[in-house]
């Protein structure tokens, strides 16, 4: 942040701000600025709104080893090596944040495989494996959160963080569930999916494989035991304070502010937030994910929303916003 013009003042004044002169503090040295969104349809017509839609998320705590061992058999995986990826920017800085995946066929670079197809190759996969776990829903649910934790048998515990993705868009399965028959749309949530699921087990994986997108992880054992999980940005993420953002629009810690609103259940708040995170399911000028904190309380937290939001993006006098790409 310090090497972006602009903010170097900012950046080294906010050193010596107590929590009781925040509020000062942003009002004599940011402009705030709303966050519009603007779709241009078929007939050449433009849409321009106001509001969009924040999501939760968490970080999960679950069971596990770091060796197949029953009731521990479901695997967490690490990159394959033969998993490819491209910085598309380092070839076309137009395309900052764009990354292709995929695999070698010969002397041709190919798609890697879908969650289905690497379903059918667990020999080939276990071999990178970094721990496994007794509930593949929560195995699922940990890919989309994107990091968590796992309670070993000793007690202790590992700490896993994204690592890669096979480069297949992501895809929720809860309009899949709704699609066959298996819950009503109005039922949908992390919670009663975990019930379904449950339920079910011999139908768990046919549904897991509707999205083709698949998490590889790493071990993180670079952090203290209190903080929460690493963001994209590469600090801890802060309970109730961090959002997920879509990059193309947002620079990594740029502070906001959200105003939140819900019904059933109720949810409504407003208050500033940081730009700490990225998610596959976050893409438009105001799409965002709220980091809940960790472990059950917060993934039902996490599981409830799905809110409408407005958003204003706070930025130093003299640094303008960037223009709609």
């Amino acid at each position: 942040m310090l090497q972006k013009d602009g903010w170097q003042n900012v950046c080294m004044a906010a050193n010596n701000v107590s929590a009781e002169g925040a509020m000062n503090f942003f009002t004599a040295n940011f402009v705030p600025y709303q966050t519009i969104s603007v779709k241009r349809n078929n007939d050449l017509t433009i849409h321009i709104s106001e509001s969009g839609l924040m999501t939760g998320y968490y970080e999960p705590i679950l069971y596990g080893s770091r060796q197949k061992k029953a009731p521990y058999i479901y695997p967490l995986h690490t990159m394959p090596k033969d998993l490819i990826t491209v910085d598309l920017s380092d070839l076309y800085p137009q395309l900052k944040g764009l990354r292709l995946r995929g695999q070698l066929e010969g002397n041709k670079l190919v798609p890697y495989d879908t969650r289905a197809e690497l379903s059918q190759k667990k020999k080939k996969l276990d071999q990178y494996a970094i721990a496994w776990v007794e509930d593949p829903v929560a195995a699922f649910f940990l890919q989309i959160q994107g990091s968590g934790r796992i309670v070993l048998p000793d007690g202790s515990y590992m700490r896993v963080g994204y690592g890669d993705v096979n480069g297949h868009p992501y895809q929720g399965i809860g309009n899949y569930l709704v699609k066959k028959g298996y819950l009503k749309s109005h039922e949908l949530s992390m919670q009663s999916i975990r019930e379904w699921a449950k339920k079910n087990p011999q139908k768990v994986q046919d549904v897991l494989n509707q999205n083709p997108s698949y998490v590889f992880f790493v071990e993180r054992t670079d952090q203290k035991p209190e903080e929460g999980p690493l963001g994209a940005q590469g600090i801890p993420l802060t309970e109730q304070g961090s959002v997920a953002v879509d990059r193309r629009y947002y620079e990594m810690g740029w502070p906001l502010v959200v105003d939140v609103s819900q019904n059933n259940p109720d949810l409504k708040f407003t208050k500033a937030v940081i730009a700490q995170d990225t998610g596959g399911a976050i893409k438009g000028p105001i799409r965002y994910d709220f980091f809940w904190g960790s472990g059950d309380d917060a993934g039902n937290a996490a599981g409830r929303q799905r809110s409408q939001v407005k958003s204003w993006v706070l930025l130093p006098h003299g640094v303008k916003p960037p223009k709609s790409k």
